[in-house]
């Protein structure tokens, strides 16, 4: 995936103005939050989880590297094969190797985002291979030929109207009907997709987790999509990376508690399955090739770093589902694979800081994120590392420098901020009575605030600063 994250500033701003957009990531929103907030005070030790999948991760990143071969050696022992991959070019190189064969034609593929950093379908099509995205919202982006605006519901940017007309465009030279309902547009794609599943040859899935204890494969989801693409076919390729290794059974029946959860609000996702290898004599399905390419496209490089917790995300979205930035502009506007506040810290690790100069400051630092990561990442601290690193750089604007300069002397100096505090409010008063602006209440542009009220009003303060009316109010008890 081409990166654009350059373009934040641009991209927000036109998202901003997107109507129909707004309207979908409001609807999103209200629904993430309102159910993860329900499941998760009904799991009284919640925290305690939280806590547990926390040390579990600190403790694996510490010793990736025995995790990841007995993971492997696991996996070989059920029949398996394990591909390493360095980078993106590797992975395609690795899968469009496994699939050169005469009899293969067509590729069903499940949701996964690690494929997205380096575009495996067009790899894969360019390789003469049809790939049919089998994940509603990655059928949904496929048709659109967009990427995905979050990484647990594609196309959660998209509203009924816009998937009613897709579906239309590309369904009805099929004999599909117009269709308007949800339950109608599901329906559809399950009967288009089911046409798919029995003729694909080989199947591609992501990877949840990877059980190193049993070489096993965590395939989660809530469409049982992925199980019909790791079945189904006679090859099943998994694409996933190296960081989601965790130990054994008993630490996934605690992940299991927190992302479905974090995710979606579910105590539970629909469909939890473990695959470990390929079909054995006694089964009576399952595909005779299994092949596993780990994936590790710059993470090694974070091992060991200031930024190494953020390689603890088990990418459930609900960063983003509480992030006001996010919620507004959606994941498109960052530019990359991964969008919101764990996006803002992951993607100047993999692309370079300065590739992606304004993410870190996609932020208000109000803290919702880390108060609701279920594996205790600090991303607000991550993301002033990436600030300060910036700045060490030379990569912020020299009046932003001078500006922090300033502030930081002034707010060094407890007289001179209250001085200066109160010098401000005075002449904010003073305008506001020039202008004529008090009966509205408000500004709609005002000094040194012109990116603030841009886009929205200013209040005419009170006549003294808070801690002057603090003072004031001490002095009369």
């Amino acid at each position: 995936m081409q990166v654009q994250s350059k373009n934040f500033r641009k991209t927000a701003k036109k998202a901003l103005l997107d109507a129909d957009l707004r309207v979908a990531m409001g609807r999103a929103e209200g629904g993430f939050v309102d159910t993860r907030k329900l499941v998760v005070e009904e799991l009284d030790n919640f925290q305690e989880y939280r806590e547990f999948a926390r040390d579990t991760k600190n403790h694996v990143l510490a010793h990736l590297d025995y995790y990841l071969t007995k993971f492997e050696s696991n996996v070989q022992a059920s029949g398996g094969q394990v591909h390493w991959a360095s980078n993106g070019e590797e992975v395609n190189r690795i899968v469009v190797d496994i699939c050169k064969r005469p009899e293969i034609k067509k590729i069903t593929k499940g949701k996964s985002m690690v494929s997205e950093e380096f575009a495996l379908n067009a790899g894969l099509e360019a390789a003469d291979f049809q790939v049919i995205e089998t994940d509603l919202g990655e059928y949904i982006i496929q048709l659109a030929n967009e990427t995905p605006s979050h990484i647990i519901a594609p196309a959660v940017h998209k509203t009924k109207q816009a998937v009613t007309d897709l579906f239309d465009e590309y369904h009805r030279e099929a004999g599909y009907p117009r269709v308007v309902e949800r339950l109608d547009i599901v329906n559809q794609a399950r009967q288009v997709l089911r046409d798919h599943f029995c003729t694909a040859d080989v199947g591609i899935t992501g990877g949840n987790f990877l059980i190193a204890d049993t070489g096993s494969i965590a395939l989660i989801t809530n469409e049982g999509n992925g199980d019909l693409t790791a079945n189904l076919p006679k090859i099943h390729i998994v694409v996933t990376s190296i960081e989601k290794v965790i130990p054994d059974m008993q630490a996934l029946g605690g992940f299991l508690r927190l992302l479905g959860r974090s995710a979606t609000g579910q105590i539970m996702s629909v469909y939890t399955t473990l695959f470990n290898g390929p079909k054995r004599i006694d089964d009576l399905d399952g595909p005779e090739e299994f092949h596993v390419v780990l994936v590790d496209n710059g993470r090694s490089e974070i091992l060991g770093t200031q930024f190494q917790d953020i390689l603890r995300c088990i990418k459930c979205g609900a960063c983003m589902n509480h992030c006001p930035v996010y919620t507004n502009i959606g994941g498109h506007a960052y530019g990359w694979v991964y969008p919101g506040p764990m996006g803002s810290v992951l993607t100047p690790l993999m692309v370079g800081q300065k590739n992606a100069p304004d993410l870190p400051y996609a932020c208000t630092l109000n803290g919702r994120c880390k108060t609701v990561c279920p594996v205790m990442i600090p991303l607000p601290d991550l993301l002033r590392k990436h600030r300060n690193n910036l700045v060490e750089m030379g990569e912020s604007k020299r009046f932003q420098r001078w500006g922090m300069w300033v502030w930081a002397q002034v707010a060094r100096n407890p007289r001179l901020y209250f001085l200066m505090t109160s010098l401000y409010v005075r002449k904010l008063n003073v305008l506001a009575r020039l202008l004529l602006v008090f009966r509205r209440g408000s500004f709609k542009h005002i000094p040194m605030l012109g990116a603030w009220t841009s886009t929205r009003d200013f209040p005419v303060p009170s006549t003294a600063t808070f801690q002057g009316q603090w003072k004031k109010r001490k002095r009369s008890e």
